[in-house]
């Protein structure tokens, strides 16, 4: 099973994984929740907070987009398909057919 996780398991990037972001989001809000800042300060953790939900949303959309699809082969064994990544013009048009359950077969 080792060796089965070992080729599935995606390549390790330099960006931020998806609990460091989050990290960064929980930290915002609970700097905003508890600390006593001054309007200016407020207003740049509100800003990275944003940022940070912005980017916990990007790598949310990434991930969704890379869901693999278990796929039925004869004699009941199981093959692993990738979901077909969206173009950047349907990622802009803000699609929301995540492509899960499409009735084509796939």
């Amino acid at each position: 099973m080792t060796d089965e996780t070992s080729r599935i398991a995606p390549p390790a990037s330099d960006e931020p994984n998806f609990d460091v972001t989050l990290e960064r989001l929980e930290d915002c809000v609970e700097r905003l929740e508890t600390e006593q800042l001054s309007l200016e300060d407020a207003l740049a953790v509100f800003e990275a907070g944003i940022s940070a939900s912005r980017d916990c949303a990007k790598l949310l959309d990434q991930t969704r987009k890379r869901v693999q699809v278990l796929v039925e082969k004869t004699g009941g064994e199981f093959q692993l398909e990738f979901l077909e990544p969206l173009n950047a013009d349907e990622e802009e048009a803000g699609d929301d057919d995540s492509g899960l359950g499409s009735e084509d077969g796939v």
